[in-house]
Formats: structure tokens, sequence, C-alpha cells
């Protein structure tokens, strides 16, 4: 069984596939393992990936870029004022909803963030049915976790709309987790990892909690001011001054040169993420002039310090957040995990592994390709109807919220509470429970508390008296909702009682 999962990013989306037991990223027809999420417009066709993001020099305002910044959003909304001010594609507000107005030359038509986000998807589709070389529908899509249930709503239409079957959304740390296969090697005890994700525009950190292969959020962090563009503008900066030392021409007022340094620098930084410099190469960047300049990997550092010290700030933040100190953290964390293009900088890898020094630091799968491959695996898990599937559901309703107990009295008529299902138990489970009680007692009372608050009373009634002692057999059954399933059993008469407690505790 084949199935496919995508992580659609805000500049650049991947797919991955899942066959004969393994998820692999694979490649679109440019050769590239990551397409850029970009799309751009001509007269009679629509170009999506490398070719749109380099075209977008002479065609800035019919190419868009981060739609996923204003997909499911009303026009009215915040981010969607946000992006179209910095965005060069004109929107304009048609029916309240945001639409791009797309100039092709003879005609303007209005373009949705969905049909945009569909041609992306599209591309991804395609890209995973060649390497497969059989159509495959099946698909996990990866989100972020401060995306909106109208955000998820459109970004599942537009994948509907690419031929794409959706089979789960799921939040982009599980994702980072599954590919690594955190938690799923051992079935006991808690642990926890941090998940740290710099992408394109933005920084995200997050602390789950493992337990019993079931993967729960502790706290999350998002920072929008930052992300791997923020280092590409510092580096063009550095380029346009280099330009203006040479040249004795400023270039920074020039939309165009800068799209052009812009473009330059952001190789030279995946350049300078496997190799000690790089060489920026820019064809008639200003009035007909050749622009080159190399770039060492220590002078990126030095123009980027501030950045730098600004993407390491979260995670302290977070671990005030949940009163932790970073000695605290090595040690009850068990793994930090990179995700996102821009972690594959050897510098801010550095600079984590000094802040978590006894702490396994996972990145042996490229940062920008972590998110897919667990979405693939989760998409591949629940093609083959595997249990234990894991993801945003699993966030929200597979695992046990709070401790579910059981009070006994014993011989001293002490209570005595036993917990039956801890926090984070996986769901479903099943428990039994034996008591006994004096071959003269009529009846047994079972009390069950969720955390510290009762939540049921099963009472069996007309016990027959007995010369030794009553066996009581309590099954406690619970479902993926949080439904509970009591049946209380006396063994020698087989007399029983049952409840159901409709919602006794589902996951938060």
């Amino acid at each position: 069984m084949a199935a496919i999962g995508v992580h659609f990013g805000y500049t650049c989306a991947c797919v991955a596939v899942f066959k004969d037991g393994r998820a692999d990223v694979v490649a679109n027809d440019a050769g590239d393992r990551v397409t850029p999420a970009v799309v751009a417009y001509r007269e009679n066709e629509q170009i999506v990936g490398i070719a749109a993001k380099q075209g977008r020099i002479r065609n800035a305002t019919n190419t868009v870029v981060k739609v996923k910044q204003i997909l499911g959003r009303r026009y009215d909304d915040p981010d969607a004022q946000t992006h179209r001010e910095e965005t060069k594609c004109i929107v304009v507000s048609k029916g309240d909803l945001p639409k791009y107005e797309i100039d092709t030359g003879e005609t303007t038509k209005y373009v949705s963030p969905e049909d945009v986000a569909k041609l992306i998807f599209h591309k991804m589709k395609e890209t995973a049915q060649s390497a497969l070389g059989s159509d495959v529908n099946d698909v996990v899509i990866t989100v972020p976790f401060e995306f909106g249930e109208m955000q998820k709503k459109a970004l599942r239409q537009a994948a509907d709309s690419a031929g794409f079957n959706v089979l789960r959304l799921i939040h982009e740390p599980s994702a980072a987790l599954l590919a690594y296969g955190v938690g799923q090697d051992s079935q006991l005890g808690k642990s926890h990892v941090l998940v740290y994700k710099l992408g394109g525009t933005s920084l995200s950190v997050t602390i789950l909690e493992v337990n019993s292969g079931m993967y729960r959020v502790v706290a999350t962090q998002t920072d929008h001011s930052t992300g791997g563009e923020s280092f590409t503008h510092e580096l063009a900066k550095h380029l346009a001054a280099e330009f203006k030392k040479t040249y004795k021409l400023d270039v920074t007022d020039n939309p165009r040169a800068m799209l052009k340094l812009m473009n330059g620098a952001d190789l030279a930084k995946h350049t300078m993420s496997t190799l000690g410099s790089a060489n920026c190469f820019v064809d008639s960047l200003y009035d007909g002039m050749d622009f080159e300049c190399n770039v060492s990997r220590a002078r990126f550092e030095l123009i980027c310090t501030g950045l730098f010290n600004k993407s390491i700030q979260p995670v302290k933040n977070l671990l005030e957040q949940v009163n932790l100190s970073t000695s605290d953290i090595n040690k009850i964390m068990s793994k930090v995990v990179l995700c996102g293009g821009s972690a594959r900088i050897p510098k801010l890898q550095q600079m984590i592994r000094d802040l978590f020094p006894d702490v396994e630091l996972l990145n042996s799968i490229p940062p920008d390709e972590v998110i897919p491959v667990g979405a693939a695996m989760q998409a591949g898990i629940l093609v083959g109807k595997e249990s234990m599937a894991l993801g945003e559901d699993s966030i929200t309703i597979d695992c046990c919220a709070s401790d579910i107990t059981v009070k006994e009295v014993d011989d001293s008529g002490t209570e005595v509470f036993t917990i039956l299902f801890p926090t984070g138990t996986p769901l479903p489970a099943r428990r039994h429970h034996s008591l006994q009680g004096p071959g003269s007692l009529s009846s047994v009372s079972l009390e069950l508390y969720q955390a510290q608050r009762a939540i049921a009373q099963i009472v069996l009634r007309d016990l027959e008296p007995k010369e030794d002692v009553h066996d009581i057999v309590t099954i406690l059954t619970m479902k993926r909702d949080g439904s509970l399933h009591v049946t209380c059993t006396e063994q020698s008469s087989g007399r029983s009682e049952a409840i159901t407690i409709e919602t006794a505790a589902a996951a938060s």
C-alpha cells in the first residue's frame, strides 16, 4: 500500500511517499526535493515552483507568494491585511473575502487563495505520482498549531480540489516525532521532547510529552518575526553594501535589483549550510552591471549575529513558561528534534547543542524533509489500518486526559484510591479490577473518580449471603472518544451491573 505526506509551508512545499514500509521525500521535475510555494500567472498558463520564483523579478505583480498567510481568512483579518501590504500581487476584497487581482494582459481575473493552494497541491500530487508510477491519492497534510478551523478547512478543500483524498491533518511537531519514530519503540514511561522548527517566515518551539507511544503538547511558542527569510534579508543587505562599496551605487531603493540580490543571497545561504563559503553572482544587477561576491560562513554568521540570538530566545522563553531551567531540561528531556529548512544552518545547530549539551539532537533527516516524512508515515499507518494512529486527532482524543481512579474502603475503614487509567493512557484501553468483601454483605458500591471529582457510582445489590467472601470483578473499557463502560460482576452468582459514562476523560 502506498500513501502520500505533504508539508505545505509558507515559503516551500515538500512531498514524501510511503511505500514498502518506508517514507521518502521525492524530487520534483526540476530535480529539487523542496518546491517553492510560489505560483506565477501568465496569459495562458500558471507556473508553480522554482520557475515561478525566479521569474518573479519580471512578473512580480502576477506572482503569488506566501499564500498560506491568507488562506482561510477574511479580507479584514489582521493577518490578511499584513499579507496584502507585504505582497507585490494586488489583493482586493470580493464578498468580504480576499482575492488576488491578476492582470493577464487582455483581461483582469480574480483568484482566491484556495485556488492558488490547489495549484501547489496539484504540483505535489504530480510529483508523488510520478515517483510512484501510479495514481495514489491518499494523503496526510501537516498544519501548524496556530491554524484555526477556517484555515484547516480551506487547506483541506484546496487539497480535495487538487484530487487528493485527505486522510487526516496532523500537527507539524507530531509529524516530526513520527519521522524519527520517537516514542514508538517503547511502550512504557514518560519522556519529553523539544521540537525546534525554523521555517521560511516563522520560528516555533514546542515541548511534547511522549507517553506509551502517544504525544501530548506541554507548551508551544511561535515567533512570526523570525524565519529563514530574515537571514536572507540580512545577507542581501550585506551584498547591497558590497555593491555600493565597489560601484558607488545604492540599489536598496530598487525593488528589482533587491529581488535579484534576495535570490542570490538565498542560494548562497543554502550553499553555506554545507560549505565554508559561497560565491554569489548576479547577472545585470543594476544598469547592465554584473555583480559577484564571495561570502564566507564566518562572515555570514557575523552578519546575522542578532538573528541567531533572536532564534534561541523563544526556547528560553518557553522553558520559563513551563518553569524549567536548561539544567532541568537536560535531566527530563530525552531528545531535541530539528525541522524547517533554516534549521540546517550549522551555527544554529551548534547553539542548540550548547543549550542542551546532554540531550540527543536529532537531525539525521534533512530538517526541511522531516515533517513530510512524518506525514507520509502517518498516511501509511492509516492506509494500512494499523492501530495507534498519531497526529492531530491523537493530541485531542486518543489518550486519557486525567487519572481515572476507583475508591475502596479497607478493613480499617480507610478510603483507598487506586489509579486504573493514568493520565496519558492510550485509548482505547481496558482494565480489570478485583476486590473482595465479607460474605455477609448484601450490596457492594464502587465509586469512580476523575482526578479529585466523583464521576460515577455503580452498586451491585441483592447479593446472596456467603460463608466466605464475595469476589467482585470490575471490567472498565474506555473508548477513543473518552466514554467509559463499566461492568461489575460477583463471580460465584454471576450477578452483574453495568453503566456507561459518555464523556469520562476526553484528552486535552
